[in-house]
């Protein structure tokens, strides 16, 4: 009988959770059947859902329930707190396995080439999201000591991380922010927030939902400037071929005519104002200065030569993640991805053999988690059509226990599914005892503790 078709999966997240269960979807699943074993750098899985949504958005945290359930199939077992390729390299990966498929994301800021960039205050949001998320590999701390902050980017990166600027700790208390992040959130002097997008609302990358959300909550006052609300004919052409990016017009149209309430933190939603240079003085941020900008007739805008600066103490770049390079694949450095053709990797002109990508690592950061499924499905039919075409190399050592005893032998203080069991057990325990649904738990050495209670 023909041995099951082995897979590994390096990265956890969304990305890797979908191409796990279109493999498992697929006909090669009935007849001999897949094995797909995860490999995660982290303690835990489930990547940006656990580590890159903002704790009070509770309806995204719940697409963990779904991944969930394809984690829970016998045919998939996952070894998390293992690195590639400190723990398991790509060439290792080819001994136990018929394909390798890296799902591994974007979790760095991208560059923002403006004057200003490394002042003390300026910080990239990605490491924002990082602390307040209880990422185990950042520090406990994060300086909170600015009156007035400016959010550079138009997307929902931008929105969390002004909600949670503008939000007092007592708001988030209810979520699962870890004790670290409710201590630095109550010591949070931000009283006003600005955001910044160069071009115009209907091309905003905000979602509907979210951006209704900054609205609800009691402590902050959401204000547009009428004279923001402009559209040109490619602004119109978006707003009526694009039914969210109409919805998130709508929404700061009737912000920008309603009169000014009394909450007592404002967020400022600022659009046509081009970020030229963050000010300093004595290593630190000062301010911030844009350039204004207008519609040039198609959606997109050119510089007026109008300068504007703000006084601001505090800078977050909002404008978009980067994934890292790996080892062992090539990279487009310019736009932060590895090459591909629907998912095969490709180097040199050719197709790297029995080797994948999906996610962001295969297309960049853009779109919404969902939009993962289409990457995976892609990418695991490729994969599908090289083992029916006989075009997938032969492992040297399939059996399932062979890259267990390989991790053992180096070393590799390995946690299972059963593992996360344990962890989210004692996460809900911590939260329980403060009527929370849970309170994560950040230190790393406390997380594997947690997730191998009763193994070995």
């Amino acid at each position: 009988m023909p041995r099951p078709l082995r897979v590994a999966i390096v990265g956890a997240g969304p990305a890797g959770i979908y191409a796990a269960d279109a493999l498992l979807k697929s006909k090669a699943a009935e007849a001999p059947g897949v094995s797909i074993d995860l490999f995660e750098r982290l303690p835990a899985p489930f990547g940006l859902i656990r580590y890159g949504v903002a704790p009070d958005h509770p309806r995204i945290k719940a697409i963990i329930t779904a991944l969930h359930k394809v984690l829970d199939k016998p045919q998939i077992r996952l070894f998390a707190n293992v690195d590639y390729p400190r723990d398991i390299g790509l060439d290792d990966l080819r001994a136990f396995y018929d394909a390798v498929v890296f799902s591994t994301g974007a979790s760095a800021d991208r560059d923002l080439g403006i004057p200003g960039v490394g002042l003390d205050g300026s910080y990239g949001a990605a490491d924002f999201v990082s602390w307040y998320d209880g990422h185990p590999d950042v520090p406990r701390s994060w300086p909170l000591g600015a009156e007035k902050v400016a959010v550079l980017g138009v997307g929902n990166v931008a929105l969390d991380v002004a909600r949670v600027l503008a939000k007092t700790a007592e708001e988030l208390l209810p979520t699962e922010i870890p004790p670290n992040v409710h201590a630095g959130l109550a010591s949070n002097r931000a009283r006003e927030v600005h955001v910044f997008g160069r071009r115009g609302p209907a091309q905003a990358r905000f979602s509907p939902m979210e951006l209704r959300e900054l609205d609800h909550s009691p402590n902050i006052e959401v204000i547009v400037d009428p004279e923001d609300i402009d559209y040109d004919e490619g602004s119109v052409a978006t707003r009526r071929a694009n039914k969210q990016a109409h919805m998130v017009a709508q929404t700061l149209e009737n912000w920008a005519i309603r009169d000014r309430g009394t909450r007592p933190h404002r967020l400022f939603l600022h659009f046509f104002e081009s970020p030229a240079e963050i000010l300093g003085e004595d290593g630190r941020v000062v301010g911030l200065r844009t350039e204004r900008t207008r519609l040039d007739g198609t959606g997109n805008v050119t510089g007026t030569g109008t300068f504007r600066t703000w006084d601001v103490q505090a800078v977050y770049r909002a404008v978009g993640y980067l994934s890292e390079e790996l080892p062992k694949l090539p990279f487009d450095i310019g736009t932060g991805t590895v090459p591909h053709e629907g998912g095969r990797v490709v180097e040199a002109g050719r197709h790297l053999r029995s080797t994948y990508v999906t996610g962001w690592i295969k297309r960049g950061p853009v779109g919404l988690i969902g939009h993962t499924k289409g990457d995976a499905n892609e990418t695991v039919a490729g994969l599908l059509e090289d083992y029916d075409n006989g075009r997938l190399h032969t492992p040297s050592a399939p059996a399932p226990e062979a890259v267990e005893g390989f991790l053992t032998s180096r070393g590799v203080r390995y946690t299972s599914w059963q593992g996360w069991y344990h962890l989210d057990e004692a996460e809900r325990a911590l939260g329980a005892a403060e009527g929370r649904e849970r309170v994560k738990i950040v230190d790393r050495e406390e997380m594997l503790r947690a997730s191998r209670a009763g193994e070995r």
